[in-house]
């Protein structure tokens, strides 16, 4: 913050300099114009005089998006000039304003706990049309798979306090142009990548300017994915890292293969991230797995594999392992890192394998009374950054999501399978659009606030 405030204050001096200078060699011409046009001194006076209020509005505000390119001077001879320069100080004004107002409802945001809130009823257009964004995993796509309500893409997450911007792909995208964004972790990150590409897909005019570098068009098997915007000259990425440490397989003396996950090595597919401008981090379901979450025989350090360890205690170590390699790789002058919190699920009556079941849920949780509690796993990596020295901004989605029972594919996760009641159900993931475009709209948030300088405000 500090920089920008000294970036600010340097900008704000030579804008007074720069309106100084304009202003000695635009009146040093008043009387040549004078003596070589028919008009007045005053008129011409008059017309210099407007245009220098009108720089110095331009000038002074840092956030103004006020464009001269449509005004004009009152001396112009040209008969289809139609805007005064008194009309333009009015729109620089009129503009200055709004700028004003966009400005403090940022500032307000800023000083606004975003993740605390509840989901409204809202009838306003989801980020993208179900059905129109090409690169959804079939698994996510629950309009193509013959989900037959919609009521759940009908609800905005409100925090309490303050007001979330409309979403504007076009200004993300800005925002983002030369930079690489990549997201690191696991198929909810995933779930997440894909609805943050296809809500700036949606702002571009000629959709074939975005493509996947690979030319893919399933995202599943792979460990890395690359959508590059070619007007933007900016890539959105997903790196595939469930558990963010390294898995590692072997074959012990008697030639049986086994697997164990090193708690203290970073996943090697680091190298390919180290560099970005923004990595947004997460890990959490796959700790819930049956050989995480038993302990036995799994995790490693060194060359030791415990007997057993307790999944929390793993857990931690894994993300210390995570906390000591950014604070040692990332540069934060460069690079800003995010962590997402842990999605919650809604099985009911079981999991996903032993015949736990979300379909027909079509409204959110209404009540905190059932209202899960928060996960162990939040708690720890709340601890783990508190003592990182990088700055790590924490998208804590998991109690906007515990709401959200409605979201999850269910059995539309693929389109032409039997439905039956013995069916394997998805109550983890979500469909696209849906709920993981209200956590880009939170990322967007963020990013917005990042661009403003409130410390002198």
């Amino acid at each position: 913050m500090a920089y920008f405030k000294n970036l600010s204050s340097f900008l704000m001096s030579l804008a007074r300099t720069h309106i100084l200078i304009i202003s000695l060699v635009l009146l040093s011409l008043l009387f040549l114009l004078a003596s070589q046009t028919n008009h007045s001194p005053a008129l011409i006076a008059s017309a210099l005089t407007s245009r220098l209020l009108f720089a110095a509005n331009f000038y002074i505000s840092p956030f103004s998006s006020v464009s001269s390119s449509t005004t004009c001077l009152v001396l112009d001879s040209e008969s289809n000039c139609t805007l005064s320069s008194v009309t333009a100080v009015e729109t620089a004004h009129a503009n200055s304003r709004k700028d004003q107002e966009r400005y403090n409802r940022i500032k307000k945001l800023s000083s606004c706990d975003i993740f605390n809130g509840k989901w409204v009823a809202d009838n306003s257009e989801p980020l993208y049309k179900p059905g129109s964004c090409p690169f959804i995993d079939e698994a996510f796509n629950c309009f193509k798979n013959g989900r037959p309500d919609s009521d759940y893409l009908k609800y905005k997450w409100r925090p309490i306090g303050c007001q979330l911007p409309r979403f504007d792909g076009g200004k993300m995208l800005e925002m983002l142009r030369g930079k690489r964004l990549v997201f690191v972790g696991d198929s909810l990150n995933r779930n997440m990548w894909e609805s943050l590409v296809c809500a700036l897909r949606d702002s571009l005019k000629d959709k074939s300017r975005v493509y996947e570098v690979s030319g893919r068009q399933r995202f599943r098997t792979q460990g890395f994915y690359s959508f590059k915007f070619r007007d933007y000259m900016c890539s959105i990425d997903f790196i595939k890292s469930p558990f963010l440490v390294q898995e590692s397989k072997f074959s012990d003396k008697s030639g049986a293969r086994g697997e164990t996950l090193r708690l203290d090595m970073i996943q090697g597919s680091s190298t390919k991230y180290c560099d970005a401008d923004i990595i947004i981090f997460n890990t959490g379901h796959w700790w819930t797995h049956h050989k995480t979450f038993k302990g036995y025989n799994y995790f490693q350090e060194g060359s030791h594999v415990y007997n057993k360890l307790e999944v929390k205690e793993a857990y931690t170590k894994a993300l210390k392992t995570w906390a000591q390699w950014v604070d040692a790789n990332i540069d934060s002058n460069r690079t800003r890192v995010f962590f997402r919190g842990y999605s919650a699920s809604h099985f009911r009556k079981g999991q996903w394998n032993t015949g736990g079941s979300c379909h027909g849920e079509m409204k959110p949780i209404a009540s905190d009374t059932y209202i899960a509690t928060y996960p162990w796993m939040m708690r720890v990596l709340e601890s783990v950054i508190a003592e990182m020295k990088t700055p790590v901004f924490y998208l804590n989605i998991t109690r906007m999501t515990d709401y959200r029972q409605d979201g999850h594919p269910s059995i539309y996760r693929q389109r032409e399978i039997p439905r039956g009641p013995g069916m394997f159900q998805d109550c983890s993931h979500w469909c696209l659009p849906g709920v993981p475009d209200s956590w880009n709209e939170l990322l967007y948030a963020t990013l917005l606030i990042s661009h403003y300088d409130f410390t002198g405000k």
